[in-house]
């Protein structure tokens, strides 16, 4: 999911009032950032699954600069601005009363992950969320970077509901953002082309690798499942959970091999992709 887009573009305002919260947010982004990179080393070294050198760098490249202009857009339109809005009313939620400790930070981490995977579920569910999802996954290879393959509108959108979090739960903005921040760790995680030991006994308390590998299926009724962020409970709950191996990676309907491409996908819809492909065939047929 995109929990990582908002952390670069409100880092360096949210976290100036937060006190003691602005060394820890920026060691916990900094330990994010060394993980990425950490994980393309391992993923060139021994790769879960091999795809094309074609299909490996245009997704690197294409995820890499969706990541820089999400971003200096999200600056420039000062997206961070809501996240201060929101924090303006975090004294009336459901823990606000709960003095600032771990245990507040630990329900909080709770109820954010359960609030992203209602939100992702949406992104499945509902077409219009889902012309701009579906950019995450028309990615034809999986690896790290595919973390960061957002259309910007899909950021957007994201950014109210998680304002409502905020007011909800009663959760101040720093403390979503140092959450988003942890989260942006295992979103690194679990798009890694990797597999590991013990991989199947570590998925039944949070996602890894093989269950988001699922989440990008080129079967929709494969990637219609394993919605999570982090934690695995979510999708067993709620019956989400499917553990099988994709044949094959990415929307087999969708091309996208630039940015540019990326971007304009958004507004055109599956349905009108099927019936330019279906007119196609026609027109070649009457004029043999």
């Amino acid at each position: 999911m995109n929990t990582q887009v908002d952390s670069l573009s409100i880092a360096s305002e949210s976290l100036q009032g937060s006190g003691g919260g602005l060394l820890f947010n920026e060691v916990l982004f900094g330990v994010a950032i060394l993980a990425f990179f950490a994980l393309v080393v391992m993923e060139k070294m021994q790769p879960y699954r091999r795809f094309t050198q074609q299909i490996g760098k245009a997704s690197f490249v294409t995820n890499t600069t969706a990541f820089i202009f999400n971003n200096v857009i999200l600056t420039v339109l000062r997206a961070s601005s809501l996240f201060f809005v929101a924090q303006q009313f975090s004294s009336f939620g459901i823990l606000s009363g709960l003095s600032s400790g771990p245990l507040k930070w630990v329900l909080s981490f709770i109820l954010f992950d359960l609030a992203i995977y209602v939100w992702h579920v949406a992104s499945h569910r509902f077409e219009f969320l889902w012309r701009f999802h579906k950019i995450h996954h028309s990615d034809k290879s999986f690896n790290v970077s595919t973390g960061f393959r957002f259309h910007v509108f899909d950021l957007f959108l994201e950014i109210p509901y998680k304002c409502l979090f905020v007011i909800l739960i009663g959760v101040e903005a720093h403390l979503v953002l140092a959450i988003e921040t942890l989260e942006l760790l295992f979103i690194f995680f679990h798009h890694a082309n990797l597999t590991f030991k013990r991989e199947e006994s570590l998925s039944n308390f949070i996602i890894t690798p093989s269950l988001h590998r699922t989440h990008h299926s080129a079967d929709r009724r494969e990637h219609d499942s394993n919605y999570g962020i982090v934690l695995a409970i979510w999708d067993k709950v709620f019956g989400t959970r499917k553990e099988v191996v994709p044949e094959k990676i990415g929307l087999d309907i969708i091309e996208a091999e630039n940015f540019l491409q990326l971007f304009f996908l958004a507004f055109i819809t599956e349905r009108h992709i099927r019936r330019i492909l279906e007119i196609i065939p026609k027109g070649k047929k009457r004029g043999g």
